[in-house]
């Protein structure tokens, strides 16, 4: 499987679906698909459990692919590419941002 190019605590924007255009920070990477804060937004309902007495509608995230966001850099959406950089332990795999050729982490 090739390298995941979002990572959690990404800013990424939607490109596609019912949530098109809206910023969100990454909270979790699942495989092929991500979970963005306040996006794609379900109701699950609950029983009555410990930890929720009461039970009832939550609202929660739901997993979105990967593919139907991009990432944020510097106010603008970019692709990710991966580059070598020489470091004091040897070459080293980073992202950089394709629009600007600045490395992300």
């Amino acid at each position: 499987m090739a390298t995941m190019k979002i990572k959690k605590g990404d800013t990424v924007k939607v490109i596609a679906g019912k949530d098109k255009g809206k910023e969100g920070k990454v909270l979790e990477v699942l495989g092929n698909k991500v979970i963005v804060e306040n996006i794609n937004m379900i109701s699950k309902h609950t029983k009555p459990n410990q930890s929720s007495p009461k039970g009832g509608i939550l609202r929660q995230e739901a997993p979105i692919d990967s593919s139907n966001v991009m990432y944020v850099h510097k106010g603008t959406v970019t692709r990710i590419g991966f580059k070598t950089v020489e470091g004091k332990k040897g070459p080293k795999k980073v992202r950089i941002a394709k629009s600007t050729g600045e490395v992300i982490d």
